[in-house]
């Protein structure tokens, strides 16, 4: 009885046979049946794929109409073991029933009936006005698939969020009910159904490999990168790089470790760029402390002097609202608008307990924290992920000991390598990283274009953002404007709020 209700069943209805709905549509009121296209059920093979990839059990029935018939690469994936292929009545039952079989040469057992509600809908897959579904005749011999208990899982992921509507569904396969899907929801929504690729690939236990990425989008091209690129080695391999493009990525970019891992002959079809990070190399506290100028060995005494108290502390609710409060204490910082300003402490709070291979050092001015950092551990790397302070405590030298505790710290744990952010996009913060033993380090950015689009983007320029495309000597005298419009911007912003 446990490994019943441990399996998940899946009815996958393949209404239409590309992504693109407007294709779709056209390709099924033309009776167009292209089964060779590069694109035909290419959301129904990326399921199949996390299907076969999942540790979990799982049992898909895959619902074909005469348009999305299988073809070769779909059917290859389709292994008896954890797939069967069913059929989803259009209009003609015992015809279409034969077809699919004859052109799958697989058993059909059961069938769903495909309805629809809009007139329009209900021409384009040919039927009379007043037939909202196909009319199933008393002797056919398949077994009826609507007898199932079945809760559609992409309608619950349109209507709820990802952690609600995967509770549910994960409530739904404990009860032994079926999940329901429609292929062309995969990455988009419509109507009230999609996208669900985010909550099925939780519910598999698939994708792993993709948890840390993310995307942004440079008109339409898609750029995705790993958010843990400078703390882990990446290097793609043709199945990551071929799984990234199958979910709509146009360019991958990741780059060269090379303080501690080079990459070793990068094809020359990859894209080139020169980047940088702010790199302290760690022998010990004491080498850094003599290495570092007289004014910042003062600055820290500062610190020291004004009461200012500095520790590493556990993640706890006090410290969530200490950096809540230092979050909201201005709008501006740094001559330019903070993102951070107004979030929810609620948001501070998940942020913080979630942070994984992270410390926090706190500062603290008798029991108030009033600036902290948060370090983040990778390989061969410690990186400052976050580091504030109150404004009102500035002259108190509070980021100056905090940098020193960070290093510290670092040199206890045999840490080599602590970064800091990158060097060029911020003047009065640069002197800052250098006076405390930062330097700039080059290292290599790579770009892999995916799809036709990325290769476009790439020999156009567009794969990078525009603070990076810009030439030093252009970006420096244009970072005063930038930070004027965006302390406007969040001015105004704040205004309208009121």
């Amino acid at each position: 009885m446990a490994n019943e209700q441990a399996l998940i069943k899946l009815r996958m209805d393949v209404d239409y046979p590309y992504p693109s709905r407007a294709k779709s549509f056209l390709s099924v009121a033309l009776r167009i049946k292209n089964r060779k296209s590069k694109d035909y059920l290419k959301n129904a093979q990326i399921i199949a794929k996390m299907i076969n990839e999942s540790p979990k059990q799982v049992k898909a029935y895959w619902f074909f109409t005469p348009y999305t018939v299988p073809d070769k690469r779909l059917l290859d994936l389709l292994n008896p073991d954890k797939h069967e292929v069913a059929l989803h009545i259009a209009n003609k039952p015992f015809e279409e029933w034969k077809n699919l079989e004859s052109a799958t040469n697989r058993t059909v057992n059961c069938y769903t009936i495909h309805g629809t509600r809009r007139l329009s809908a209900r021409l384009l897959w040919g039927r009379k006005l007043k037939e909202s579904q196909a009319k199933i005749p008393s002797d056919f011999p398949l077994k009826c698939f609507h007898d199932y208990e079945t809760y559609s899982l992409d309608t619950i992921r349109h209507a709820l969020g990802l952690a609600e509507s995967q509770k549910t569904a994960e409530k739904w396969v404990e009860q032994g009910h079926v999940l329901s899907v429609h292929p062309e929801w995969l990455f988009q929504s419509g109507g009230n159904r999609g996208p669900f690729y985010d909550v099925l690939k939780n519910i598999l236990e698939v994708d792993g490999e993709l948890e840390s990425l993310r995307v942004r989008r440079n008109f339409s091209v898609k750029i995705a990168h790993d958010n843990e690129e400078y703390e882990k080695n990446i290097l793609p391999t043709e199945a990551f790089v071929e799984k990234l493009g199958e979910r709509g990525i146009d360019v991958f970019t990741f780059l060269d470790r090379k303080w501690c891992c080079p990459i070793p002959n990068p094809p020359s079809t990859w894209t080139k760029t020169e980047d940088n990070i702010g790199l302290l190399e760690i022998k010990d506290y004491y080498s850094w402390w003599s290495a570092v100028g007289k004014k910042t060995r003062n600055m820290v005494r500062r610190a020291e002097k004004s009461g200012i108290k500095v520790s590493v502390v556990e993640p706890s609710e006090m410290l969530a609202e200490g950096i809540w409060n230092i979050y909201n204490e201005t709008p501006i910082r740094q001559e330019r608008a903070f993102t951070h300003y107004g979030e929810p402490l609620q948001t501070v709070r998940g942020n913080m307990f979630a942070a994984k291979n992270s410390i926090f050092i706190g500062a603290f001015l008798e029991e108030e924290l009033v600036g902290f950092i948060q370090l983040a551990y990778g390989d061969n790397i410690a990186i400052i992920s976050n580091i504030l302070s109150l404004q009102k405590h500035w002259d108190k030298a509070v980021n100056n000991a905090l940098l020193a505790k960070a290093v510290e710290v670092c040199a206890a744990r045999g840490e080599r390598w602590l970064m800091y952010g990158r060097i060029g996009n911020h003047p009065s913060l640069d002197r800052f990283k250098n006076s405390h033993g930062f330097q700039k380090f080059e290292i290599n950015r790579y770009y892999i274009a995916l799809t036709r689009k990325g290769k476009i983007a790439t020999r156009l320029g567009l794969h990078r953002e525009l603070k990076d495309a810009l030439p030093q000597p252009i970006k420096g005298p244009l970072i005063p404007a930038m930070n004027w419009v965006s302390r406007n911007k969040m001015r105004l912003k704040l205004r309208l709020a009121k």
